[in-house]
């Protein structure tokens, strides 16, 4: 076997993704899907740079109940174009293997794999490297790919698959679902010197198994180094990795404290400064007292930072409209009242918020009735 086999993996792109967690529609949203486009011809990009003997995927490289036909022309080239370099895809979940799937209806370039069962099968890599892979062929309910499983023949083998380790599922924030659960002992039992794996967005580096994170920003709020590994597997089994990014549209978190804005020029020039000529999609979350003279609303705010991102998502956060509804309250006026009727009704605390700034500016007889 050489001294060394050099291999770039990826996982979790989601191409075709709605991105409708961030507000985005039409242009903006078209926007979010080429950019993910843009990071898997860096991904490509980097398999050369490294010249890299084969580029893995791990899974949800697409979305299968949106993906369409230009998106499988733009993956047969992109992958044709690394020949000599093989590329072996494990599908996902999201991304299953079916008679109808855009695995089976492409016709992929020489250099490109499929793996398309449900159980773990041999490609032999040459010279003593042995690759196992697997697929999802539902959208649910796929077992164990290592539980019984025995790595036969000698050499160094590995692992391709999407599937969930176990002791990962709280660090993941809860959202991801066991699909294709295993333990981490799993790995060493089958006989593997390392899995590389996809399912998990927020990257992990085990010493048996590799979870490189979703490579391009997918939701708000996500942590981790993200990006492709760059993995060398070494003639004894071991293993080296390094990271690398490939976004082209960073997420950022945004807070916005409106306190003491006496216009919406004031909130808007403030905003500004926070955006600081980002670029990418964004997370604003607005916090502070508004002067309820104000006249803010949210698609204002919206339409200011789609100028210069792709998508954008706004939260009210801590914002409270600027009444002092004590004072208010303990008015014998329809306007004392309608405070006391909101306060008592025990409505969550952003909906209580929203009724409230509503209400009182329609008693004061203005119509920007949807202000944040």
């Amino acid at each position: 076997m050489p001294a060394r086999v050099t291999i770039v993996h990826f996982a979790d792109l989601h191409l075709d993704s709605g991105f409708a967690w961030a507000g985005a529609g039409g242009a903006s949203a078209r926007r979010r899907r080429q950019s993910l486009r843009d990071a898997l011809g860096h991904i490509a990009g980097l398999a050369r740079d490294v010249d890299a003997d084969a580029l893995f995927c791990g899974g949800d490289l697409y979305e299968h109940d949106r993906v369409t036909p230009d998106t499988a022309r733009f993956l047969r080239g992109t992958f044709a174009e690394l020949a000599p370099c093989s590329v072996y895809l494990a599908p996902g979940n999201h991304d299953w293997y079916g008679p109808d799937s855009l695995y089976a209806l492409t016709d992929w370039s020489r250099n490109v794999h499929v793996f398309r069962e449900p159980r773990l099968q041999p490609v032999r890599l040459g010279n003593g490297l042995t690759l196992w892979g697997a697929a999802h062929c539902a959208p649910a309910s796929t077992r164990n790919f290592f539980e019984g499983f025995a790595a036969q023949g000698p050499g160094t083998h590995v692992a391709l698959c999407h599937a969930a380790e176990r002791s990962s599922l709280a660090e993941q924030g809860g959202a991801k679902q066991p699909h294709a659960p295993f333990d981490a002992d799993d790995i060493e039992r089958a006989g593997l010197a390392h899995a590389f794996l996809g399912h998990y967005h927020r990257p992990r580096d085990a010493a048996r198994y590799t979870y490189p994170g979703n490579p391009d920003p997918l939701a708000f709020g996500e942590d981790g180094e993200r990006g492709a590994v760059v993995a060398t597997i070494l003639g004894d089994g071991s293993i080296t990795r390094e990271r690398r990014a490939v976004a082209t549209a960073p997420a950022h978190d945004l807070s916005l404290d409106v306190t003491g804005c006496a216009s919406q020029q004031d909130v808007r020039d403030r905003l500004l400064r926070a955006a600081g000529g980002r670029r990418g999609v964004v997370r604003l979350t607005m916090q502070g007292e508004l002067h309820p003279d104000v006249d803010l609303r949210e698609d204002d705010l919206r339409r200011l930072l789609l100028e210069s991102f792709d998508a954008v998502q706004i939260r009210s956060g801590a914002l409270q409209a600027g009444y002092d509804l004590e004072e208010i309250g303990r008015e014998q006026t329809v306007r004392g009242q309608f405070v006391r009727d909101v306060l008592e009704a025990d409505l969550p605390e952003d909906e209580t918020r929203r009724v409230l700034a509503a209400g009182l500016r329609a008693l004061a007889g203005r119509t920007d009735l949807e202000a944040l």
